[in-house]
């Protein structure tokens, strides 16, 4: 790859895999929630997790920072949290007689949003502001927040009682929105052999330096793709807004809105770092197929008579994936 030694690049690689590895010393299965994280953090993108409780969500992330050696930081969102809550505040020190400065828990490099639904709108605009200006200001002091800096949300589909949605305007800063599947029957078994047999071990290394994920970043960056596939990734996205013109004319009547400029912006990504991963300095259209799903769910929005008719956002996709051709 040009401007970086093969050694150099096969060095990240094999420090990818061992990462995958080490996260899974304790947590077994989610390798695919694990994957869609880093693609998320070595190319600068929020993730939102979407599953049921019991999913080891919180846990694989906080596994996930401490094999990468950065701070990490969970806030539980609940309908009383205030955005100095998150942010900090201006506190008076009567030692001084000076108003100091208290900084919130967003001062780390891997935030934990959990439940992000449960509080009210002005929480989540202070946390969606300071992912999309990395940046936060309390009181007439604006504060960079620490690189690399990256939200991963959760949100439970089933519970939403009490819940406050996320519009959608805020919803499309998250790169990706990844759905938690159950563990399989082998993976639940071996869960419940180390949790009864007190086989479980939550000391793991740190394998990762800062400075390793900045250059994988600058890497990453450097993997090519063809102006064909760039192309695709463009009707991909247009399909969405104009379904009749790409012959989704089962799809169209259920799209209220397509996918925003953003989805073209983070399938690029996404691929490229699904290429990396695979060790090609150029992108596929399978890469592209790969992550189409988890960048485009929450971006397509759906009529109330997709509802109706139990039609989902993924349906939508495959269809997408079949029929868009690529181009030539």
């Amino acid at each position: 790859m040009e401007g970086v030694s093969a050694e150099k690049h096969q060095a990240h690689r094999e420090k990818i895999k061992n990462v995958l590895a080490e996260v899974g010393k304790v947590v077994v299965g989610q390798e695919y929630m694990v994957n869609r994280l880093m693609i998320g953090l070595f190319t600068n993108g929020h993730i939102l997790l979407e599953g049921v409780p019991g999913l080891a969500k919180t846990l694989t992330v906080s596994t996930l920072a401490q094999v990468l050696h950065l701070d990490f930081q969970r806030i539980q969102f609940t309908p009383d949290l205030l955005p100095a809550d998150l942010i900090g505040t201006m506190i008076y020190n009567q030692k001084d007689g000076k108003f100091e400065v208290k900084k919130g828990p967003i001062f780390a490099n891997i935030i934990l949003a959990d439940e992000i639904n449960r509080s009210p709108a002005k929480v989540q605009s202070a946390l969606l502001e300071a992912m999309q200006e990395k940046q936060v200001t309390i009181g007439e002091t604006t504060f960079k927040l620490d690189r690399p800096f990256l939200v991963l949300a959760t949100q439970n589909p089933v519970d939403q009682e009490g819940t406050y949605s996320l519009p959608e305007a805020q919803i499309d800063r998250f790169m990706m929105k990844v759905t938690v599947e159950y563990p399989s029957k082998e993976q639940e078994l071996e869960v419940m052999r180390r949790i009864s047999n007190m086989q479980f071990n939550f000391n793991v290394n740190a394998l990762i330096t800062k400075e390793d994920i900045f250059e994988i970043r600058d890497q990453i960056n450097k993997v090519t793709i063809s102006e064909s596939l760039e192309r695709y990734i463009i009707e991909l996205v247009f399909a969405t807004r104009r379904p009749l013109e790409y012959k989704l004319n089962e799809q169209a009547p259920y799209i209220q809105f397509g996918a925003s400029p953003r989805a073209s912006i983070n399938l690029n990504l996404a691929a490229k770092a699904v290429a990396y991963f695979e060790g090609r300095d150029y992108v596929l259209p399978e890469d592209i197929k790969e992550v189409a799903k988890d960048v485009m769910n929450h971006r397509i929005i759906l009529n109330y008579e997709a509802e109706a008719d139990n039609v989902k956002t993924t349906d939508i996709i495959k269809a997408l994936l079949v029929k868009v051709p690529i181009s030539k």
